[in-house]
């Protein structure tokens, strides 16, 4: 008996279908990168037929924006998730920082895709602007507080992509070293990220300024 007859093939519906290749789609972009990835070793993997991947993405460019999509609307939504229940400022911090860590421990084949320099491929979204869209978020909580604290608002936006970049970067480092767990991680970034705006000065200035001629 054949290999192909002890193992029939697993009819799915096509919406099923279309979240298996996006599942295979991800790990493999994330292992091996877009150029090295094949639409052949696509439908081997799910045991379909070339066209099959054709008929639900239009090709390899197509399956590889909307795994970017799906990657990115995943983030997004755990972080409004994590921004949405009330809190004070320490804890909305733990919370997004927790967030992305999260994601990158349970969807690691993702990240790697999201922060791979993306292919010339119309219409797929790259990382900056997944966290430019997340210090949009994190500005209106930021702004509310500057407000609050007697401080310019106008400059929550400059404060929100420095924070957000430094979990960005460190978020990066962590995807291959696990020498902390995430919560230890989270707390590492909280602590300098709370600490600092605890004590903020509303007009900071540089100690070593320029040289008054």
């Amino acid at each position: 008996m054949s290999s192909s007859a002890a193992r029939p093939r697993v009819r799915m519906t096509g919406t099923q279908r279309r979240e298996q290749l996006l599942d295979i789609g991800r790990e493999l972009f994330g292992q091996k990168g877009y150029e090295a990835t094949s639409i052949e070793e696509i439908a081997a993997r799910a045991d379909v037929s070339k066209p099959v991947v054709y008929e639900h993405f239009g090709g390899k460019d197509g399956l590889y924006a909307a795994v970017v999509d799906r990657e990115m609307h995943q983030v997004l939504d755990d972080f409004a998730s994590a921004l949405a229940a009330p809190g004070g400022p320490r804890e909305l911090l733990e919370r997004a920082a927790l967030a992305l860590l999260s994601y990158i421990e349970g969807h690691s084949d993702g990240f790697r895709v999201l922060t791979r320099d993306a292919p010339v491929v119309s219409g797929v979204s790259t990382y900056s602007s997944l966290i430019g869209e997340v210090a949009r978020q994190v500005e209106h909580i930021l702004g509310r507080q500057f407000d609050s604290r007697g401080f310019d608002p106008r400059l929550a936006q400059l404060y929100s992509q420095a924070l957000v970049g430094m979990v960005s970067l460190v978020g990066q480092w962590w995807l291959d070293d696990r020498s902390l767990d995430k919560e230890r991680v989270a707390a590492h970034l909280v602590n300098l990220s709370y600490n600092g705006l605890s004590n903020l000065d509303p007009e900071p200035g540089l100690v070593d300024g320029p040289t008054q001629g």
